[in-house]
């Protein structure tokens, strides 16, 4: 029996015994021993069985000839399914995008944002879910209200103080994500959502940096729209991005006008306008081009593999393993984030004084590849890590860190 977190709705942490924990899965993907890779929240290495498939389906595009008819429309509806499947929606309410920014976009076309209202954003969020509503702010008439990074860390307690600050325009929408990506912080999507349903507001949720990981049921929070890309934490290529749409805004128009999207606009009919009404549920948002076959067979693979685990067992595995490298790094000065403020799978460290000169670069030529973000070092395991990769993370780190000052 071995002592283990487990975690709860938004990636809350607890302690608890229990039997089996969800092993490294190193063994799945092609990575070097020497290689100490903590850095899946800019971008995942891909699993071989997605390496495979990716090599397997540009021989198929080398030879066309070989595909049935039902195979592009196959693809779509794996990778929409996947998709679905780790948010709780049902497929038709998935739309393929190529990104996020392109979700929101999309967003942005199918919501009204009444004059004299306020848009919540956050601080330094990433670009995606903030740049659409400045570009549209000044020609709609709303205000970019945007929740500064508390001293404290905890971002859920900013956001709820803005929604309901006293004497302010009425918020009609929050374009958040749900976990920062910069520094890891958390925020509990319930809460807010309470919060914006209690005021009328709509809200966008950019799971960016938690599909997969975090536990996310759409029935049960009932966000406007959700968006995830595939490059990160579900395991997938470039390019591929997925956009939850609410029942209640299926009937808008798209972003893209496509023959796909309506009901009967195809190259076999004798006539081909058939029918140029939108089919009804959220297809009618796929992008142009979506049958991009190779790609989507790779980011189904990613997904499909992330619900086989489960987000519980990956957090279980994540936690652990950020949790041993705070403990580890402690000892060397470095500030880390309250537990229960911060994402269990991205840990983001402050240095007194800033981050030491060229030391993502020093541990990157010791084979540790961590990212700077905004004067901070963000580390951040996934499920190819393994306790030898956070032991040896705090070791160079710790090793850097005693060069530095003897230097200075």
């Amino acid at each position: 029996m071995a002592g283990l977190v487990t975690i709860g709705h938004n990636g809350r942490v607890t302690t608890r015994e229990i039997f089996r924990m969800l092993a490294s899965q190193r063994a799945l993907f092609d990575i070097p021993r020497e290689i100490c890779y903590l850095n899946a929240a800019s971008c995942s290495p891909l699993p071989i069985r997605t390496l495979e498939a990716g090599r397997a389906a540009v021989g198929r595009k080398g030879t066309p000839w070989t595909l049935p008819a039902s195979f592009a429309n196959e693809q779509n509806e794996r990778a929409r399914t996947a998709a679905a499947r780790l948010i709780n929606a049902e497929a038709s309410d998935i739309a393929l995008t190529p990104s996020i920014s392109y979700g929101v976009a999309t967003a942005a076309k199918l919501l009204t944002i009444p004059r004299g209202t306020r848009v919540i954003v956050l601080e330094s969020d990433h670009s995606s879910p903030v740049l659409e509503w400045h570009a549209r702010a000044e020609a709609q008439g709303f205000v970019v209200d945007t929740v500064r990074q508390p001293d404290d860390g905890d971002w859920t307690s900013a956001v709820l103080a803005a929604i309901e600050r006293s004497g302010a325009p009425p918020v009609s929408l929050a374009s958040i994500s749900s976990v920062h990506w910069s520094d890891g912080g958390l925020i509990d999507v319930d809460k807010i959502a309470a919060a914006l349903r209690r005021q009328g507001a709509a809200f966008l949720v950019d799971a960016t940096q938690g599909a997969g990981v975090l536990a996310m049921d759409v029935t049960r929070l009932d966000p406007d729209f959700v968006l995830f890309p595939t490059y990160k934490w579900v395991l997938g290529p470039y390019g591929r991005a997925f956009l939850y749409v609410a029942k209640r805004h299926q009937n808008g128009i798209p972003l893209e006008q496509t023959s796909a999207g309506r009901r009967d606009v195809r190259a076999e009919n004798s006539v081909y306008f058939t029918d140029l009404s939108y089919v009804p549920d959220a297809r009618r948002f796929d992008m142009g081009e979506r049958d991009y076959f190779i790609s989507l067979e790779m980011a189904s693979i990613g997904m499909e593999m992330m619900a086989e685990w489960g987000a519980a067992a990956v957090v279980q595995r994540l936690a652990m393993l950020t949790e041993r490298i705070a403990e580890g790094v402690r000892a060397t000065g470095v500030s880390v984030p309250d537990a229960r403020l911060r994402a269990p799978h991205i840990l983001s460290l402050a240095f007194k004084g800033g981050m030491p000169a060229g030391l993502v670069e020093g541990l990157a030529s010791d084979g540790v590849y961590v990212a700077p973000r905004l004067g901070r070092l963000r580390v951040s395991p996934h499920v190819y890590n393994d306790e030898a990769d956070a032991d040896r993370f705090v070791e160079v780190l710790g090793r850097w860190l005693n060069t530095s000052l003897r230097g200075a």
